[in-house]
This record gives C-alpha cells, structure tokens and sequence, in this order.
C-alpha cells in the first residue's frame, strides 16, 4: 500500500498554498460567538470544526478563512472528512504531484457531488441533501491544477440569502414561515401546489455532470429544473439549461442521461400515468423528441425510480424497479427510511426494451426483484440458439432497501469501523428479444472479490453499448460503513484487483481511455479520495495493472463526491 503523505510534500504545500485563492463561506449569527483558535503552525489540511455536535461550514465572513479545529464525534475520534462540509465556497491553485503524470493525459476531470450540509441552524441528514460543490483537475504537461467551486443554483443562493433552506431537498422540506408568533393554517394546501406545479423543488444539480457533443457542460440532478450549465474552466455557473420543448412540466428525470457527440438520451418518468417517456436531444440543440412511451406493468400508483438506465447500439433498457416513487411520502414533512419510495415487490419487477429507431416497445419482461442506482452497460448478444438478447449489467443492491436509510449523515459519521455496509454485487440481466414472459438475473462476478460492494461506476466509453470486460467502480474492504476501496472487475475472466489504503474513502474511479490505445483497459483511472486525517488528494490508477502511477494532493480536505466527466484539451 502506498504511504501517506511525506513530510516532503506537506512542506510542498505552503508554497502552493499560499499561491491560491480561497473565498471563505458565510457564518450564520448562530456561530458568531464561536472562537476559533488559530496556531502559528498549523497543517494545511482544513479540518471542519464540531457546532452543536455537526460539521458546518463557515460561509462569508469578512475574516480570513480560519483553519478549523480537529472535529470530535463520539469522544476523540473525528468525523471523518468525506462527511463534512466544504470551508470555502471555491478554491483553486496548483497541487503537488507525487509520481508522473502520463504526458498524454491533457484534459479537465471533473466532478460533481453534495458539499455543503448545512445552512443557517440547519443540518441536512442525507448524502444527497447537500448543495452541489464542483471539483475540477486540470491535467497540462505533467502538472496539476485544481480547484473546486459550490454551484450557484436557485436554491443555493436562496439559502444563503435568507439563512434557511428554501427548496425541496432529497430528505429535507422547508419549514413554514412564522411571522408574529403566527403560522399560517393554509399553508400546507400552498406548499401542496408548489409541490405538484414544481415551484418548490429544488434545482440543486449535486449529482452528475456531463459534456454535450457541442462542447456545453452541464450538471444535473433529478429534478428537470436542476439542469444548470457550468464553465468548465472557471466552475463559473452560467445559467439554467432551458429545454426548448413542452416536456418539463414532468418535472422529474433520470440523473443519467447517456450522452454521446451526436446526441443525448435520457428518461422522463410520468407520475400522472404511470410510466416513462424515452427522449432523444441532438447535439447542438436544446429540444427533446419523444422516441416514445413505457407504460408500467405494476399495480401501484407510481412508476419505478429510474436514477439511471441503460442503451445498446440499437436499443434502450428501461428499468422498472418494485422502489416506486410514492406520493404520500413526497407529502410527508418528515422522511420515512425510504424517502420518496415505497418498496412494492409483489407487484413485480421488469425490465422494458425500446428500438431507438421506432420507439416501438420489443420486449418487456419480468425479472427477480432489485434495487440499482447505476447501470454500467449493456450490449446486445446472442443465446445458444442463435437469437438476439441484451445483457445489461448494473451495481445491484440483493434488492436490499435499507441502502437509501444507511446514506444518512448521522450514520455515515457514527458507524465509522463497523461492518455495517449492506452487500452489493454487479448483477447481470439476461433479456430476450422472442416474446418470453421472463428474463434472468445473475450475479455477474463472485461479490466476495470485491468486498461485496458495487457503485460508482465507470467503463471504457468507447465501449458504451457495446460488447466489453472491465468496470471500474468503488468497492470495499471490510468491516466498513461504505464504499472504502476502488476495484477493477474482469467479467470476462471474473477476475478483481483492489486498490485499497486504511482510512480512505475514494470517489467513483473514472477511466480516461489513451489516445489511440487498442486495449479496453489502457488508459488511467482518475479519482479523488478523503481521508480519514483531513487531508484529500486525486489518485491515478494504471488502468491495466491497476496500481498507482500519481497522486495529486490538495492542500485542505474535500467531501466525498458523486460522479464526474472528463473534458479533453484540444
């Protein structure tokens, strides 16, 4: 395993620090007569200081950013990093490298996820709650340049305007306003409506970023309004993304779409007719066309959450999870352990198959219950008898729940050691395209290999919708309460290598292919990793043998992240 940072490069660090630029957070008047005390010499690490026993952020003062003390959960030990919030709302400078970079990889990483979970007095409760925080790699001629930026979305500005959350969180409802001791008897038929006309969701884009074939980036959450275009050099935000077609009063849509450089498909969920609308968007343009239309099998009210789906060269896999979106838990002031969803597994579990040329549905098949937030690929095949089925592999939870509830915060900071993380593995459909009433699910490697956890992950995109063998994801080193390693799984050869380091928790690993590589693995495997001291720094995986050829380290600690893209020099 490779050591942590030397005292080498915590020196190297003063000199890029003091090259940076850091804007600090504003303090909210709850905080105000906190004292902080600030020591001559101090590690360049930002740790998140414990208030009223959560980590918060310090967000505008007019003062130098101070460098917090170590944060203590449950006696001496500290939260780790990867659960608290960003310090700074941006940041750039150079890192200090440790290994060679490869002299091809020219190019941006970029990555979105949650950064800040707290606002005012509040303190959100789950991962996906926070306001998104971008983080950019600037790989040029060996050299690394960084930063990281919080996204001006409506509902980021708004809390920092009024001190409060404002919008419709993943777990989180705004509280009615009091004015003189009085609340308002009608207000919750008024929040009714501004739920269902899509006023106050939020458009807080935390969860994924991509480019378009026509060079724009954008984040995105599941929300249509959280579509948010971004600079990908300054992590400047520009503006909502105006979709030029009447399909946004459906309010809601797949967190991954699946984009090329000529067009772009993603997945519209109906919650009125239960069902899904798939959707096409030429590069170049901002209207979507309905290819066509999905109608749920199920009995229930709600369609299946889609956070994510699958395409083959001719074909879209349209999942529908027994994890059906509910209506009356989207009412609730207060979560249930399963959020937005309700968990129907006797109304079956199916997988639906669209020609993308006709929209016309060609199979729809009923599969063993599950539950995945991320598709990898899917590709189309032939069986024994010479007939055409599409396999489609995804990160598969044993249709366990309980996955949504363990991604709380208070969890996530207070479970630190225990083995507490529920099992995973890559499952594997078999879909097939005669008319049967049935398709399979398998699991595709020994999960064991892994460390039975599977999310967060990445192919060879030249690969996308094809025949292919390796995924990158994040798995696991037991006891743990999440993902703490990165694997590269072989599913041809049902193979795993792991790279793993004690007290680290690393992002999803995204794989950059080599320019004119010939084998699916030869490229570089990007991620950013927390660690458990403070610190955080970027890792470069050799994509084929798997081990560390660089790392990149940031001179203060950065939350975990979500998902990235990578933007090539030209």
């Amino acid at each position: 395993m490779a050591s942590l940072i030397t005292t080498k490069a915590m020196m190297s660090h003063h000199h890029v620090l003091s090259s940076t630029r850091l804007t600090t957070l504003y303090s909210d008047n709850s905080i105000n007569d906190q004292q902080i005390k600030t020591k001559s010499q101090v590690s360049h690490r930002l740790f998140a200081r414990r208030i009223s026993g959560v980590a918060r952020a310090v967000i505008n003062s007019p003062m130098p950013p101070p460098v917090p003390e170590i944060e203590k959960v449950e006696g001496e030990r500290r939260c780790h990093v990867a659960w608290t919030s960003v310090q700074q709302e941006k940041w750039e400078g150079e890192l200090t490298v440790q290994g060679k970079i490869p002299t091809w990889l020219n190019g941006t990483y970029l990555r979105n996820g949650p950064g800040l979970w707290n606002i005012g007095d509040h303190d959100f409760r789950h991962l996906f709650d926070g306001y998104s925080t971008l983080v950019k790699l600037q790989f040029d001629g060996g050299r690394v340049f960084a930063g990281h930026r919080l996204l001006e979305s409506d509902a980021y500005k708004a809390a920092k305007k009024h001190n409060r959350l404002c919008y419709r969180e993943f777990s989180e409802t705004p509280k009615p306003a009091i004015r003189n001791n009085f609340k308002n008897p009608f207000s919750g038929i008024g929040e009714i409506l501004r739920l269902f006309s899509g006023e106050s969701l939020t458009d807080n884009a935390n969860t994924g970023v991509i480019r378009l074939g026509d060079g724009r980036v954008m984040c995105l959450t599941e929300t249509q309004k959280g579509s948010i275009l971004v600079d990908h050099e300054t992590l400047e935000t520009i503006g909502k993304f105006e979709y030029d077609d009447g399909l946004s009063d459906h309010m809601i849509q797949s967190a991954h779409p699946i984009v090329t450089e000529t067009e772009m498909w993603t997945l519209i969920p109906d919650l009125v007719k239960p069902g899904y609308r798939v959707v096409r968007m030429e590069a170049g343009s901002n209207r979507r066309e309905v290819v066509g239309r999905v109608k749920c099998r199920s009995g229930s009210w709600g369609p299946g959450w889609v956070h994510s789906f699958a395409v083959t060269e001719n074909y879209v896999v349209v999942p529908e999870m027994p994890l059906r979106y509910s209506v009356k838990n989207l009412l609730r002031a207060e979560p249930t352990p399963l959020y937005k969803f309700e968990w129907c597994p006797q109304d079956g579990a199916f997988l639906h198959v669209m020609s993308k040329l006709t929209g016309e549905v060609v199979a729809s098949v009923e599969v063993p219950a599950y539950v995945t937030f991320h598709f990898i690929n899917a590709y189309e095949d032939e069986d024994e008898n010479g007939a055409t089925v599409i396999i489609a592999d995804c990160c598969e939870h044993n249709a366990d729940t309980r996955i949504l509830d363990m991604l709380r915060l208070h969890t996530l900071r207070s479970s630190h050691g225990q083995d507490v993380l529920p099992d995973a593995r890559i499952g594997r459909f078999r879909i097939p395209l005669d008319g049967s009433k049935y398709g399979k699910l398998e699991t595709a490697v020994e999960a064991e290999k892994h460390g039975r956890a599977m999310d967060m992950c990445s192919i060879n995109p030249l690969h996308l919708g094809q025949k292919y063998r390796y995924v990158y994801a994040c798995g696991a080193q037991r006891p743990c309460n999440f993902p703490n390693a990165l694997s590269k799984v072989d599913i041809v050869e049902k193979k795993v290598k792991n790279w793993h380091e004690h007290g680290m928790i690393p992002s999803e690993p995204f794989f950059v292919p080599r320019p004119g590589a010939i084998h699916e693995d030869d490229g570089v495997v990007i991620s950013i990793v927390s660690e458990e001291n403070g610190g955080s720094f970027a890792i470069l995986l050799d994509g084929s043998s798997f081990e560390e050829i660089a790392r990149a380290t940031f001179p203060y600690g950065l939350p975990y992240g979500l998902h990235g893209c990578w933007i090539p020099k030209h």
